[in-house]
C-alpha cells in the first residue's frame, strides 16, 4: 500500500491540495493549488460574486 501524499493548504483559496510530480523539485516553495489562485483570478472572482455582480 502506498503512503498518502503530502498536503498543503492553498494560500489563496484555503483548500487543501496534494503533492504533484511536477512540484517534486520545489515542493517547499509551492504555496498555491493552481495557476488561477497564484495569479489572483480566484480571489477576484470570489470578490465579484460577493458583491452580487
Amino acid at each position: 500500500m502506498k503512503p498518502p501524499l503530502p498536503q498543503k493548504i492553498c494560500a489563496a483559496c484555503g483548500r487543501p491540495f496534494a503533492w504533484r510530480r511536477k512540484w517534486a523539485r520545489d515542493w517547499e516553495q509551492v504555496r498555491f493549488c493552481s495557476e488561477a489562485c497564484r495569479s489572483g483570478r480566484y480571489a477576484k472572482a470570489k470578490e465579484k460574486h460577493r458583491k452580487g455582480a
